[in-house]
């Protein structure tokens, strides 16, 4: 029935020696092959067999170059290095995709001042390529000319470094809570770079990068865009485009767009001094704020113009604080954006004037000398000497001063 069965075949292979009687396991003169020859094979075809291999068939394997392929950014250096184990007597080389020798040995072949020998030996031929472009990527070869010709490839890969994003699409300045969008374009990437928008510290999510081949074919244009509102806290904000791509190497290259906002002005008012006192000077300074910043102040006391004081700016001055001048302030504060208002409570005698009577007091307790009081006159009655009395503020000392006399 059929052909011999594969099995006894496997099992013969495997029992016989090597020639010469060689120890196949130490000295290593053998090879296993498998071949597939899949479910519908023949039972008297071979499923394994064994090659014979001699010393000088391994040694050879050791003339075999070997490379790594390369990444080099646009305008950089790339090097290029070629070893082997043995050399067989013959010298490595290098060409480039074309097919053009670049070196042979320590020998340049091609006139390309870019293209240097950096180290030249029977084991090793490195060189470097200087000023990269990207018409100099692809597929490098290093060869031996032994029997048969040995050869290895390296792939020299190039990046295009992007250009300097463009920010388009701003207006000369927004109003608040108006929205806006503004458009973001890189060109010469390779491979496509990606962009990424920040407004300050805050992260904007634009849309996703679009990108498009160059004419040269072999760089990319990038392309992104971003919608916002906007607030009065984004006046003088800057919005910031940025490259993202593994020829920069984490160094920055972006570009920044300041934006203005248009917003209604708010205000306060601030006493000068803090805490006035009655007799003192006191300034009340409307201080406004908006973009763009107030034009006009006007000052009122509790619905009407406040009497006989004097406007100065934003200013509104008390030479010499009384208690009439107590009552609600209010300034408003104007720009063609629209107005503000805002009020300040004065009490000369009360608690934000901070205790007048109290420091009255302390005033005349630093004063403890006594008055002198005249000697009253001879009475020429009793009802006379009391009426002075009663009349004099300082009775009781005079009264006590002529005790002692």
């Amino acid at each position: 029935m059929g052909g011999p069965s594969a099995l006894p075949l496997l099992l013969l292979l495997a029992c016989c020696g090597a020639p010469g009687g060689a120890n196949l396991s130490q000295d290593g003169y053998w090879q296993e092959q498998d071949l597939e020859l899949g479910t519908l094979a023949p039972l008297g075809e071979a499923i394994s067999s064994t090659v014979w291999s001699s010393p000088d068939m391994l040694a050879s394997q050791d003339s075999q170059p070997w490379t790594s392929d390369e990444t080099v950014v646009a305008g950089g250096t790339v090097v290029l290095k070629c070893q082997v184990k043995d050399h067989e007597d013959s010298s490595l080389q290098w060409s480039n995709p074309a097919q053009q020798t670049l070196y042979f040995g320590e020998k340049r072949a091609l006139r390309d001042n870019r293209i240097q020998l950096v180290r030249s030996t029977p084991h090793e031929l490195s060189i470097s390529i200087s000023n990269v472009a990207l018409a100099d990527e692809g597929e490098y070869t290093c060869s031996i000319f032994t029997m048969p010709v040995r050869t290895a490839k390296s792939l020299v890969t190039v990046l295009g470094i992007p250009q300097k994003p463009i920010i388009t699409g701003y207006k000369s300045s927004l109003r608040e809570k108006e929205t806006t969008t503004l458009n973001c374009q890189s060109s010469g990437s390779k491979p496509a770079a990606q962009l990424t928008w920040r407004k300050g510290d805050q992260e904007l999510h634009g849309e996703p990068t679009r990108v498009q081949e160059d004419p040269n074919g072999k760089t990319f244009t990038v392309s992104s865009s971003v919608t916002f509102q906007v607030s009065r806290e984004d006046d003088g904000a800057d919005v910031v485009c940025s490259v993202n791509h593994e020829s920069l190497k984490g160094a920055d290259r972006s570009t920044s767009q300041r934006i203005e906002v248009l917003y209604t002005p708010t205000a306060k008012i601030r006493p000068d001094p803090p805490h006035p006192r009655e007799g003192q000077k006191l300034l009340l300074h409307c201080e406004g704020r908006g973009n763009p910043v107030p034009q006009q102040y006007l000052w009122e006391k509790e619905g009407s113009v406040p009497p006989l004081k004097m406007t100065q700016e934003s200013a509104l001055i008390f030479p010499f604080l009384n208690k009439s001048d107590s009552g609600t302030y209010g300034c408003t504060a104007t720009s063609n954006m629209g107005s503000y208002k805002a009020y300040y409570t004065l009490n000369v005698n009360g608690v934000d004037s901070q205790g007048t009577k109290k420091l009255a007091q302390s005033s005349l307790r630093r004063h403890k000398t006594p008055a002198r009081c005249p000697r009253p006159p001879a009475p020429t009655t009793p009802s006379s000497a009391a009426s002075w009395r009663s009349s004099s503020s300082c009775c009781s000392f005079c009264s006590s001063s002529s005790a002692t006399t």
